[in-house]
């Protein structure tokens, strides 16, 4: 370690710390803080931010921060000294060009808006969120406007800071062969379902009782696939979320207000995906600026592997299938376990994203993709998200949704300040088909998941993906690890074998 980056090293860990105590507040605002906490709460979060905020601003930060990015450049760092160097002047480049005051104010709006918005969902009414939401946009748009520099757009900025490798034009593109692709899958998949008079209904969650056996297997199963619980710990929110104070100390949650039994279940290894990834990251990289996963576009594609390659998988579910019979057997002792994966991976164009089957789900994404970019740009106004929202409902999966709550107020992104984070969701779906192909290529799947060895599949993503943290980007580790870099024809390919066969 040279002594300029020992240095630097004592900013960069306050940092660290300063970043876990506000995600410990984001935590517990959202699982365990009461009603009326928020209005005080959100001055905690604006102060802390601040603070966080002067580290990046700081004289004596940046001149040392400028010795080592020298120190860099004539080979006197180690790899992991440079990946934190670099990673630390992304971070004062986006925090430097925004003042102070303005960072503060930001903080302690978003703070305040989630719990604005779950009131609003509650009594489904977009107009009690309407006025919080202006303002996050109006600051986004002149955060980008701070930050701009060779980007295209603002939108690219805001998306930069999710996945920096995929701007707007390159997802344009990205999203317009899946789209092509998926929508007369859809129409395929529909058609295939009609002459199916199979009663499902079995899913269906009514008593207390019921969900409190659930909520038993939902913890069962994210230890089953690996999520260690002396260093993490399940709650309970509105909208499910992974959070990590540090990689021992990695927080997920669930919700148990849904009607169906496979909205938790999936939800659970979905976030379970994510903790997978932030629990492997190497120790070296423990309370540093590296210390997280590389993008929200790689970090989807863990949870969205686990969620759809490897939970909507019958082979998976062979071993774990009787443990849900014996929690809940008044729904499933009659229910055999070729009939539950029908219930799994049927396709039901419905209005909700996160229990969206997994052939529609791409097309919750593009529309929020397209909605974001307009309020960006200015093209459309807050208040005219709903309506916009329910016409692109109506086009691409022709359906309407009844209220506001299961319309544009279902996600609680937009109320944290989080755009241009959707796309993720959609890069990371294709992440995953790619990696699930080449994991297939070089070892036993379905064997290991039917003999209940999740261990090796695990093992694998965290020796070539999870212990880099946000040391390596997508591209160079999806290169690394399969060969080549992100395409998404993987993703094409998974979707079309997988309901591209027309029943005669």
């Amino acid at each position: 370690m040279s002594k300029n980056f020992d240095k630097l090293n004592k900013y960069l860990q306050k940092a660290a710390a300063y970043t876990s105590v506000l995600n410990l507040i984001d935590y517990d605002s959202n699982v365990n803080a009461p009603a009326d906490s928020d209005m005080y709460t959100s001055k905690v979060t604006g102060i802390i931010s601040n603070d966080y905020h002067d580290i990046f601003t700081d004289k004596g930060f940046n001149t040392l921060l400028d010795k080592c990015k020298k120190d860099a450049e004539k080979g006197k760092l180690t790899a992991v000294e440079k990946s934190l160097v670099k990673e630390a002047v992304k971070k004062r480049r986006e925090l430097a060009a925004i003042p102070a005051s303005e960072y503060r104010e930001f903080s302690e709006l978003t703070a305040k808006s989630v719990n604005i918005w779950t009131r609003a969902k509650r009594s489904a009414s977009f107009s009690e969120f309407a006025p919080q939401l202006k303002k996050i946009v109006d600051y986004k748009k002149k955060f980008a406007e701070y930050i701009k520099t060779d980007e295209k757009c603002n939108y690219d900025v805001l998306l930069a800071s999710f996945e920096p490798e995929f701007m707007s034009d390159r997802l344009d593109d990205i999203f317009a062969q899946i789209k092509s692709a998926v929508i007369p899958l859809v129409k395929t998949a529909v058609n295939n379902q009609k002459k199916d008079e199979t009663d499902y209904s079995f899913t269906g969650m009514k008593s207390k009782n019921d969900i409190e056996k659930l909520k038993c297997f939902c913890d069962y199963l994210a230890g089953y696939l690996g999520f260690n619980k002396r260093r993490g710990i399940i709650g309970e929110s509105a909208h499910p979320f992974t959070i990590n104070m540090h990689n021992h100390d990695v927080r997920i949650t669930n919700n148990f207000e849904a009607k169906d039994m496979l909205d938790p279940i999936f939800s659970v290894i979905h976030e379970t995906g994510h903790a997978l990834y932030e629990q492997g990251i190497a120790d070296v990289f423990t309370l540093t600026v590296c210390g997280e996963g590389t993008s929200m576009g790689m970090h989807e594609g863990q949870s969205r592997f686990f969620e759809n390659m490897i939970g909507k998988r019958k082979s998976f579910w062979e071993p774990v299938y009787p443990r849900l019979e014996e929690a809940m057997p008044d729904k499933l002792s009659n229910v055999s376990l070729d009939m539950f994966m029908d219930a799994v991976n049927r396709v039901n164009p419905g209005p909700i994203r996160t229990v969206s089957d997994e052939l529609t789900y791409p097309l919750h994404i593009i529309i929020r993709y397209e909605l974001e970019k307009k309020l960006i740009s200015g093209t459309i106004d807050v208040e005219e998200l709903p309506d916009e929202w329910n016409k692109r409902y109506k086009k691409y999966l022709g359906i309407t949704p009844s209220d506001d709550a299961e319309g544009v107020l279902q996600d609680v992104h937009w109320a944290a300040g989080e755009f241009g984070y959707f796309p993720s969701y959609l890069i990371g779906s294709a992440v995953a088909a790619q990696i699930y192909y080449h994991i297939e290529s070089i070892m036993p799947v379905d064997r290991y998941l039917k003999e209940g060895n999740i261990a090796e599949i695990r093992s694998y993503l965290t020796e070539n993906i999870y212990r880099y943290g946000k040391s390596i980007g997508t591209e160079k580790l999806l290169k690394k690890m399969t060969g080549n870099g992100f395409d998404v024809s993987y993703y094409i390919r998974y979707l079309t074998e997988k309901w591209g066969k027309t029943n005669e």
